[in-house]
């Protein structure tokens, strides 16, 4: 696949389980449910979430280990909220199709880097990282955002130091895209889903059946955690 086959196809998803989710015309800032939808404020909340993946608390667990593969995870629920509000603002803001967003991704500096191997985790400066990730909160939390310059630029870099390039944040966007949907068919948003499984968390379990050379198909994935939800 392209970089643009693998981005046309993450956008895709995405727009399909927004329209979904929230219902047709989400777009406009409101869900179904006639929920405003402020996504600026999901990037920023989970990017406070991938923060604890690092042992940044200086009275405690000084020695703990980075967890990289929630990392990873918070790196994708990022991504899925990004794109979201780049759907937006294209749709609502008259800026072009699917196509036109695609192709000014692409055109984002550090892009093609962002296509290429990442930077192996462990020489990674943690403090870095974190910096890193406090200026996409900067960023979100701000009246004026320069999405393509600022945002784009800045999760692109932040990715590859966390050890995720385009081929990654595609296998694990896909992977959670599909866990996202089996979350609502199971009663997400109506509080009676179960997201510990036989004492793990869903994210585990997905994790686990992405392990070895060939990903499961989004149909194979979805019978696992069915099978496993079962249990």
């Amino acid at each position: 696949m392209t970089s643009k086959e693998y981005l046309k196809e993450m956008f895709t998803l995405q727009q399909k389980l927004n329209d979904e989710t929230n219902g047709i015309g989400w777009e406009n800032g409101y869900t179904k449910n006639n929920r405003m939808i402020n996504w600026k404020r999901c990037i920023y909340m989970e990017s406070a979430e991938l923060i604890d993946s690092f042992s940044w608390k200086h009275w405690k667990s000084i020695d703990k280990a980075t967890d990289w593969d929630n990392a990873t995870i918070e790196i994708v629920d990022i991504w899925h909220f990004i794109m979201s509000l780049l759907l937006e603002d294209y749709k609502v803001n008259g800026k072009g199709d699917l196509d036109k967003l695609i192709l000014d991704v692409l055109d984002v500096q550090g892009f093609e880097a962002f296509t290429k191997e990442p930077v192996t985790n462990q020489s990674t400066d943690i403090m870095e990282l974190i910096n890193d990730i406090e200026s996409i909160i900067h960023e979100t939390t701000g009246f004026e955002l320069d999405m393509f310059d600022e945002l784009l630029k800045t999760y692109f870099a932040l990715s590859r130091k966390c050890g995720v390039n385009l081929k990654i944040l595609y296998k694990f966007y896909v992977a959670k895209n599909v866990l996202n949907q089996f979350r609502q068919d199971h009663g997400y948003k109506e509080g009676t889903y179960k997201k510990i499984w036989n004492g793990k968390e869903d994210n585990v379990v997905m994790l686990d059946f992405l392990e070895g050379e060939e990903a499961p198909t989004i149909h194979e994935l979805y019978e696992k955690l069915e099978n496993a939800y079962r249990l």
